[in-house]
């Protein structure tokens, strides 16, 4: 009878040790802070043209 415990109560555990982790990581782990110290500098936007197409040469065609 003892046997049939253990497959039946897996579920139940494995979902107790995801809660306690949330949990964990809710509440003990250090949070980050709400505003970066300094705003990145983004680096101006440039377009680019398409990419050159490769040249074919005469001899690649035969």
């Amino acid at each position: 009878m003892y046997v049939l415990i253990v497959p039946a109560s897996t579920p139940f555990v494995l979902l107790a040790t995801v809660m306690a982790l949330s949990w964990w990581e809710d509440r003990i782990l250090p949070t980050p802070p709400a505003e970066p110290a300094e705003d990145p500098v983004e680096a101006p936007l440039t377009p680019g043209g398409p990419a050159p197409l490769p040249e074919l040469h005469a001899s690649t065609l035969r």
